[in-house]
């Protein structure tokens, strides 16, 4: 099935890709073509999407505040039969019932240049200055270090959870090469060791190496040697006493999303002693 998807918004854009992605993750064997329009501020430009929509038949989905915009669009989606949804109106409608005010209608308003959003851009500064067990000395001053073999998603997960205002570094953990002893006493930041399956992690790499055009049958993707590797690094975060989450059948946002838990639990725990 093919569906047309119009994307709509007054800023980014991020929040509705989000949403519509959560969405369309519920149905299967749907070819969705995607036509993203963000910023639409002007009367002019909604009307060359408009234009573009009654060409292209399908659902719009639409973050506007503008309220003459909204209108416009509304008017001749309906004009043309086509359902046209705003998913942050009922949270909206709930939000002012509770608070008893009106939304500001401003767009953009949580982009704006906060102290958060100059917390999210130093963090992602520290995190890539501090991928790979680059820069130890500094791990104090992280929020979390990541521990786990190589290719177990140490370095994306640590971007993401830069972009979400956490400070993170990681360490490879590799048997004939321990990890600097400063991994052994932090006191800020929280440990955490990635681990996954040994199947799964000699996938990744054999995909690794042909990527970069090597050899795919070294020691670096050997069963027995992987095996041993994966199995030393569990000793490693269980005689240490570290949280350990299984990558293995995770995304990188499932595995942030559980870091970001533990960090939140920990605070939690540091502020009721």
């Amino acid at each position: 099935m093919r569906l047309h998807l119009h994307l709509l918004s007054d800023s980014t854009g991020e929040t509705l890709e989000n949403i519509a992605k959560a969405a369309l993750a519920q149905y299967d064997d749907v070819e969705t073509i995607r036509h993203f329009w963000p910023m639409v501020r002007t009367e002019a430009h909604l009307e060359r999407i408009l234009q573009e929509i009654a060409q292209n038949p399908g659902l719009v989905i639409f973050t506007l505040v503008n309220s003459t915009t909204r209108r416009t669009l509304e008017a001749r989606c309906r004009a043309l039969g086509l359902p046209a949804v705003a998913p942050l109106d009922a949270v909206n409608h709930a939000l002012s019932g509770l608070l008893g005010q009106q939304a500001k209608a401003r767009p953009g308003r949580q982009h704006v240049l906060d102290e958060a959003y100059f917390d999210r851009v130093e963090a992602i500064q520290f995190s890539m200055a501090h991928d790979d067990g680059i820069n130890w000395e500094n791990w104090e001053e992280a929020d979390i270090v990541l521990a786990g073999v190589s290719r177990s998603s140490k370095t994306p997960t640590s971007i993401y959870l830069a972009n979400r205002g956490f400070r993170t570094a990681n360490i490879p953990i590799v048997v004939e090469s321990p990890p600097p002893t400063t991994l052994y006493s932090l006191k800020n930041p929280l440990v955490v060791g990635l681990t996954t399956s040994a199947d799964r992690l000699i996938q990744v790499r054999r995909n690794r190496l042909l990527s970069l055009h090597q050899a795919p049958e070294t020691a670096y993707v050997d069963p027995e040697a992987v095996t041993r590797e994966v199995a030393f690094a569990r000793r490693m975060f269980a005689d240490n006493g570290w949280p350990v989450i299984d990558v293995t059948r995770r995304s990188i946002e499932e595995t942030a999303a559980a870091i970001i838990a533990l960090v939140q639990e920990r605070r939690g725990e540091k502020g009721n002693e």
